[in-house]
């Protein structure tokens, strides 16, 4: 079946950026010639663990956030032990795209993106799952590969990798997934050299090692079997990354702005705190081990992590460690924008290409 990926990781060279129109510049900010169509544009992004929704009216070179939606649908439950979407992630899942529909529908948007990443290119049913999606929401989603996932990551969240010269890393964990891009040149003339889409995100890696519920001995035995598996997934990308000292990474994800908001003791999660925020790369780590020695009570009463993320936020510490293990940086970006805002700078590049025609 053409929606379905195999087990091995993906990679490529060159990746371009900016997409079709392929300029080679890569910058997010890429102002377009003409005014884009008034009205609003959406982003749809349903991941292995989320469904995520965004909203927004085009202003010039930017977007003025209309509506936003989140929601934890767990779609990829217990997929890597069936290989099939099971029917009860499936009702979930749907009941969050309802609300998106009515959102949509509500705001009245004139040009729209909806995607679906690893879990629907993993299963057995995703194609089929997508078409229920179609009948019942009127949403159509597209199964994107993983090099598209890469590049939407890349295009909404680079605006925030710290200036330089030397080369860069940008990192996407998702729930089924996680993509690493290597990048070279100026944030605004960035070239992806070379990426990862590893098949091992916080849902995939914590339902493929137990333990990490039980005692201190067997959670941390659990935290090493993690570290493990991610440094095999991550092996062969590390043997191509340049030999000299690494220079800028930033990391867009649940896990890295959960780390980055206990590291700063907020009561709540605060995008506005969280968003461009430079954390030094030896707290993460130090947050990351007091989390996975923590049992399961013990992380749901943290705030900013609670019932939702509790059970997953330790596989997320693993394959944050891990990258850190090859990308020794001294800090770390942290980003609360990625596949939505990508997609939201494609559709406003196109409408606006589509103009000048």
């Amino acid at each position: 079946m053409a929606h379905r990926a195999t087990a091995a990781p993906r990679t490529g060279p060159w990746l371009d950026v900016d997409g079709p129109r392929g300029s080679g510049a890569g910058g997010e900010e890429v102002a377009p010639r003409r005014a884009p169509p008034r009205g609003n544009f959406a982003a749809l992004d349903l991941g292995t663990n989320n469904c995520r929704l965004l909203i927004a009216r085009p202003e010039g070179e930017r977007f003025v956030i209309v509506d936003a939606f989140s929601r934890i649908v767990r779609l990829g439950e217990g997929l890597s032990a069936t290989g099939r979407l099971s029917d009860a992630a499936i009702d979930r899942t749907i009941s969050a795209l309802m609300v998106c529909a009515e959102k949509l529908r509500r705001r009245r948007v004139v040009l729209s993106r909806s995607v679906a990443t690893e879990a629907c290119r993993q299963a057995a049913n995703g194609a089929e799952f997508v078409a229920r999606v179609a009948a019942e929401t009127g949403i159509m989603l597209d199964i994107i590969s993983a090099r598209e996932e890469a590049r939407l990551a890349v295009l909404g969240c680079q605006a925030l990798l710290e200036e330089g010269d030397g080369p860069a890393m940008i990192f996407d964990i998702g729930g089924g997934s996680t993509e690493l891009v290597l990048l070279e040149g100026k944030r605004d003339n960035l070239r992806i050299i070379d990426w990862l889409s590893a098949p091992l995100g916080v849902v995939s890696l914590a339902e493929a090692v137990g333990g990490h519920g039980d005692g201190p001995a067997e959670r941390l035995a659990a935290y090493g079997q993690m570290l493990r598996r991610m440094r095999e997934a991550f092996a062969g990308f590390a043997a191509r990354l340049p030999a000299r000292a690494p220079v800028r990474l930033l990391g867009t994800s649940g896990t890295v702005t959960t780390l980055a908001s206990v590291h700063l003791g907020l009561p709540r999660y605060d995008r506005a705190a969280v968003d461009g925020l430079i954390v030094p790369a030896a707290s993460m780590r130090e947050i990351a081990a007091r989390l996975s020695s923590m049992s399961l009570d013990e992380r749901m009463s943290l705030p900013c992590i609670g019932d939702e993320r509790a059970d997953l936020v330790v596989a997320g510490c693993a394959i944050l460690e891990s990258i850190l293990d090859i990308w020794p940086a001294d800090r770390l970006g942290v980003a609360d924008r990625g596949i939505r805002e990508g997609i939201l700078r494609a559709l406003l590049d196109s409408a606006s290409s589509r103009q000048l025609g």
